[in-house]
C-alpha cells in the first residue's frame, strides 16, 4: 500500500496538528519539535498507527478569541507522513513530515483524544500538461547563479520529472516564504492557475535578485 492509498484509508479519522505559521505542501518536507502534551499523545498515537498527521491552518475568518482549541480549522490541509522520528528524553518528539496530499475538511470528529481530529476528503490533481510547465521550468533555470547552487540544484533535479501541481507544489514548498501566498497556494485546486501563480512568484524573485545581485558562494 502506498502513502497516497494509507491516507485514503484513514480518512475518516485523520489526526490533526493546527500549527498556522507552517504551510505544508505535498512532497515537500518540514521539521517539527512536538513538545505540547497533547501534540506528544498525537504523535505516539500516529507512529502506532497510520503514520499520518493533518498539518492545518486556522479558518481565515476566525478573529483568534477564545480558546484555539476550538478555532474553526482552515477547509483546505496537507497530510503529512512521518518519515523521521526521534523521541528526546524528556518525552519531546523531533520529525520529518513529509506531505503527502491535499484534504478537505469535511468535518470535526467527536473524539476523546487530546488533539483534534477530522474527516476528509482526499484532493487528487488531475493531469495537466500545459505551456505552464515548461514556462516554469524555464524560469527556473534563469535562477541558475542567483540562488546558492545546495537550495536550486537539488529543486531542480526534481523539478525536471514533474509536472502540473506537483511541479507548482515543490517549487512553492521550496521559494515561496510569505506565509499567507502560501496559505493562498495551498488551497488553489485548479492546477493550471496555481502552476501560473508559482511561475509569477518565480518571476519576482528574478527581477528582485536581478543580474547584479548574484550572490558569491565560499568554496
Amino acid at each position: 500500500m502506498n502513502v497516497v492509498e494509507r491516507v485514503e484509508q484513514a480518512k475518516a479519522s485523520l489526526k490533526v496538528f493546527p500549527l498556522p505559521p507552517v504551510v505544508l505542501f505535498p512532497n515537500a518536507i518540514v521539521p517539527l519539535h512536538i513538545f505540547e502534551p497533547r501534540y506528544r499523545q498525537m504523535v505516539r498515537d500516529a507512529l502506532d498507527g497510520d503514520q499520518l498527521i493533518v498539518m492545518a491552518g486556522y479558518d481565515p475568518t476566525w478573529t483568534g478569541e477564545g480558546d484555539d482549541r476550538h478555532a474553526p480549522l482552515a477547509p483546505i490541509a496537507c497530510v503529512g507522513s512521518i518519515v523521521w522520528n526521534e523521541e528526546t528524553g524528556d518525552g519531546r518528539y523531533n520529525l520529518l513530515l513529509q506531505g503527502v496530499v491535499r484534504v478537505r475538511i469535511l468535518e470535526e470528529r467527536d473524539v476523546d483524544t487530546p488533539y483534534r481530529q477530522v474527516r476528509g476528503e482526499v484532493l487528487i490533481d488531475p493531469t495537466y500538461d500545459g505551456p505552464e510547465n515548461e514556462l516554469l521550468r524555464q524560469a527556473m533555470l534563469e535562477l541558475s547563479g542567483r540562488l546558492p547552487p545546495q537550495v536550486l540544484e537539488p529543486l531542480l533535479q526534481i523539478a525536471i520529472h514533474l509536472e502540473g501541481g506537483a511541479l507548482a507544489d515543490v517549487i512553492a514548498g521550496t521559494l515561496v516564504q510569505e506565509r499567507d501566498r502560501r496559505a493562498e497556494l495551498l488551497t488553489e485546486l485548479d492546477v493550471r492557475t496555481r502552476l501560473q501563480r508559482v511561475l509569477e512568484d518565480v518571476g519576482e524573485l528574478l527581477l528582485r535578485l536581478g543580474p547584479s545581485d548574484v550572490p558569491s558562494y565560499p568554496n
